[in-house]
């Protein structure tokens, strides 16, 4: 396999929660702390896209948590459009990457997918 630094694409997902917001901060002694947060509204947001020697590519950013089928739709509708032959794709061994559709939708677009170790 051609590990090309040129040719490899890292994809990697996170997310944040509302709810991750501080309750409480510091301020002047004397002044009050003005500060917002959601109170029970809580929502989270997903990030996901490829990492290249040349910058980002494929960015997605989700307002859920992803799961197998957004993954998979993200694959198809963002990250193989940007993809070329000999391409090798990168994803960590989560269970929504394992997905055969995933392996199918890059290979059928010229790259190679490969899973790190868990």
């Amino acid at each position: 396999m051609d590990l090309d630094p040129e040719r490899l694409v890292f994809i990697d997902e996170t997310w944040t929660a509302t709810n991750m917001t501080r309750s409480h901060g510091r301020c002047t002694r004397g002044e009050r702390l003005r500060i917002s947060y959601p109170h029970d509204n809580r929502k989270t947001t997903t990030p996901v896209a490829g990492l290249r020697m040349s910058g980002m590519v494929a960015p997605m950013v989700l307002d859920e948590l992803i799961n197998s089928d957004w993954f998979e739709a993200y694959v198809a509708q963002v990250l193989v459009p940007e993809l070329r032959h000999g391409v090798v794709v990168v994803m960590e061994n989560l269970s929504s990457h394992k997905r055969l559709a995933v392996r199918e939708r890059i290979e059928a677009a010229g790259a190679s997918l490969v899973l790190l170790p868990p």
